[in-house]
């Protein structure tokens, strides 16, 4: 045992794997035993430092969720471009590639089981959440401060606006018929200028 875990792949690794495994096959074949396949580890080391399955989620999207959080704020951290057009790129990003998206997968699979988390976990997926809406505010601040945006309250404006690319994102990353990721950003553009830029 002490010989397996010295030679365990780095967190990193497993969580890529994790990821990689639902972009490719889908989260329902993503199990220990499957993971553990892929990174050369048996299912009882993967619980040994993940405790379960729950976790070894919440984790993968912490992990993904950072990456996304560097590419964001690379984004919103231009100095060339003006507000709406980082809020465009905000919002492409926001919004999922399309049905099956493994990050959205992983999202909903992660809410869906925060029915019955523990608090530690929910505070955990609320930071995950926090980020993006903080990062959201500031930038609407921005905005109005710049003369670009309507006066809005930033933080009810970027409270509406997650909701609804929430929503929007949920109908995406399902395949509902009818709503595809060009709808959803017409949509959603259209909503911005109706609430942003109307008599700017």
């Amino acid at each position: 045992m002490a010989g397996a875990r010295k030679n365990a792949p780095p967190r990193e690794e497993v969580l890529a794997a994790a990821m990689r495994m639902i972009a490719e096959r889908g989260l329902e074949q993503l199990t220990m035993a499957a993971l553990g396949r892929e990174v050369g580890m048996s299912s009882g080391h993967l619980l040994y430092y993940f405790h379960s399955k729950d976790e070894l989620l919440l984790q993968t999207l912490e992990w993904s969720e950072g990456r996304l959080g560097a590419e964001r704020g690379r984004l919103l951290t231009r100095t060339a471009g003006t507000a709406r057009e980082r809020l465009d790129a905000y919002i492409d990003l926001y919004v999922p590639d399309g049905h099956r998206d493994p990050h959205w997968t992983l999202w909903l699979e992660v809410w869906n089981r925060s029915q019955n988390a523990d608090d530690e976990a929910r505070d955990r997926q609320a930071a995950i959440e926090g980020v993006w809406h903080r990062d959201l505010v500031a930038l609407l601040a921005e905005g109005v401060s710049r003369g670009e945006f309507r006066p809005v309250d930033p933080d009810r404006f970027a409270t509406r606006l997650r909701a609804l690319l929430d929503g929007f994102s949920i109908h995406v990353a399902i395949g509902l018929r009818g709503t595809d990721r060009a709808q959803v950003l017409g949509h959603v553009r259209e909503l911005v200028e109706e609430g942003l830029l109307a008599d700017a």
